[in-house]
C-alpha cells in the first residue's frame, strides 16, 4: 500500500525548484525530477539531500517540450501531482528572444499538460509570476488586478494560465494552483542551496551577491527615473524557502477546488533597488558599487503583492523580512563563490555519468 505521494517537479535544479525539492522531501514525498539544466546545474541534487536527509527517487535530463521523452518518465513511474516550474524567466532577455520564449513557456506547459492527461494525472501546481500584471494603476495587487503583461516572458506565463484554465473547463477532473509570486530572493539557511543562475544573471540578488564577492566589478542600477520615492524600480522580495513553502501547501490543498485557482505569494511590502542594495551591503559588510543605466525593455515601476487570500485560505504568511533575505543570499555566495559548478567539491553528480540506477537520462 501507497503511504506517500509521488510528485513531479519540472525545472527541480532551479532557484525555486531545488527550495522547493527540500520542503517536500521533508513532508515525505516522493520525488522525480525533470531538468535539461539550461540554466541550472545536476550538481544541486547532492546538496538537496544532504540538506533534507532523504534521497529524491528520480532524476531525468529532459526538454520539457519533448512529449516522447515526457511520456517515458511518465510510463516509468505512478505519478500523483506535478509542480512545474521549467520555464526561461529573464524579463530583458524575453524582450530580445521572445519566440524562445514562448516556445519554451507555452509549448513546454502544453506538452506537459498532454502527457499529464495520457497518463491520468489530474493535479498540477503551475508556477506563474507577478510580472502577469505589469503596469499597474494600483499598488498593492490583488488577484483580481488586471492583466497587463509588458514583455514576452510576463505574457508567456499569462498565455498559460489561459491555457490551463481552458482545459479546466473542458476538463473538470483537472485542479490547478497557479502561485504569482512577487521576487523570490534569498537562500536556504544552511548556505548549501541558493540562486546560481548560469551566465551573467538576470535578477538583482545574484548580481549584488556576485559583486559582493568580487566576481563583479559593480552593479548597473536600470532606470532612476520611475516614479517611485527614489527613482528605482519597487519590487516585493520574498524569500524563496517561503515560497518552497506556498508550493507545498498548494499540493496539499488542490484538493480543494475545482478548475484552476490563482493565489499571490508575497509580503505586501515594497523595496526599491537602492534600499535592496544598501540591505545587502549591510549584510556582506561592505558597500556595493553602483552604476546608472537606462530603464530595461519590460520593466515597470512597482510590483506589490496583496497576499491576504493565501492567508486566509491556507494561513501561509512569509516568515523571513529583508534582512534575513540578504543575509542568506551572502552566506551562499560566499561559501560558494563560483556556485555549484565548483569542481572540487566533492560530492559533486553528474546525471548520466556514473549515477545510481534511479539517476538517467531519459532515452532519446
Amino acid at each position: 500500500m501507497r503511504t506517500s505521494q509521488t510528485v513531479v517537479v519540472t525545472g527541480g535544479a532551479g532557484f525555486i525548484g531545488s527550495h522547493t525539492c527540500v520542503e517536500l522531501l521533508g513532508r515525505g514525498y516522493e520525488l522525480i525530477v525533470i531538468d535539461d539544466y539550461s540554466n541550472s546545474s545536476p550538481r544541486v541534487f547532492s546538496r538537496i539531500e544532504e540538506v533534507a536527509r532523504r534521497p529524491i527517487h528520480a532524476v531525468y535530463q529532459a526538454d520539457i517540450r519533448d512529449r516522447h521523452a515526457l511520456s517515458r518518465v511518465f510510463d516509468r513511474h505512478r505519478v500523483d501531482a506535478v509542480v512545474h516550474f521549467a520555464a526561461r524567466k529573464a524579463v530583458d532577455e524575453s524582450t530580445q528572444r521572445p519566440v524562445e520564449y514562448y516556445d519554451t513557456n507555452v509549448g513546454g506547459t502544453t506538452a506537459l499538460m498532454q502527457v499529464m492527461d495520457d497518463h491520468d494525472v489530474h493535479r498540477l501546481v503551475f508556477s506563474s509570476s507577478c510580472s502577469i500584471y505589469g503596469d499597474a494603476d494600483e499598488i498593492p495587487l490583488s488577484e483580481n488586478s488586471p492583466a497587463r503583461p509588458t514583455n514576452p516572458y510576463a505574457t508567456s506565463k499569462w498565455m498559460c494560465e489561459q491555457i490551463v484554465t481552458d482545459v479546466c473547463r473542458r476538463r473538470p477532473e483537472f485542479r490547478v494552483v497557479s502561485l504569482r509570486y512577487f521576487n523570490p530572493v534569498g537562500a536556504h539557511p544552511s548556505g548549501l542551496l541558493g540562486e546560481d543562475p548560469r551566465g551573467h544573471p538576470a535578477n538583482l540578488m545574484p548580481c549584488l551577491a556576485q559583486v559582493a564577492i568580487g566576481r563583479r566589478a559593480n552593479l548597473s542600477v536600470f532606470g532612476d527615473d520611475y516614479p517611485t520615492p527614489d527613482g528605482t524600480g519597487i519590487r516585493d522580495y520574498i524569500h524563496v524557502v517561503d515560497v518552497a513553502e506556498a508550493h507545498r501547501l498548494a499540493l496539499e490543498h488542490l484538493h480543494e477546488g475545482t478548475g484552476m485557482r490563482v493565489f499571490n505569494l508575497g509580503t505586501g511590502s515594497g523595496a526599491s533597488v537602492l534600499e535592496l542594495v544598501a540591505a545587502f551591503g549591510d549584510a556582506c559588510g561592505r558597500p556595493i558599487p553602483c552604476s546608472i543605466e537606462g530603464r530595461r525593455p519590460g520593466d515597470v515601476a512597482a510590483l506589490v503583492a496583496d497576499a491576504r487570500v493565501v492567508a486566509r485560505e491556507w494561513g501561509w504568511r512569509p516568515r523571513y523580512d529583508l534582512a534575513s533575505m540578504c543575509r542568506d543570499a551572502w552566506r551562499f555566495q560566499r561559501l560558494n563563490p563560483v556556485g555549484y559548478d565548483d569542481l572540487t567539491d566533492p560530492v559533486a553528480v553528474t546525471v548520466g555519468a556514473g549515477v545510481p540506477p534511479a539517476r538517467a537520462e531519459v532515452d532519446q
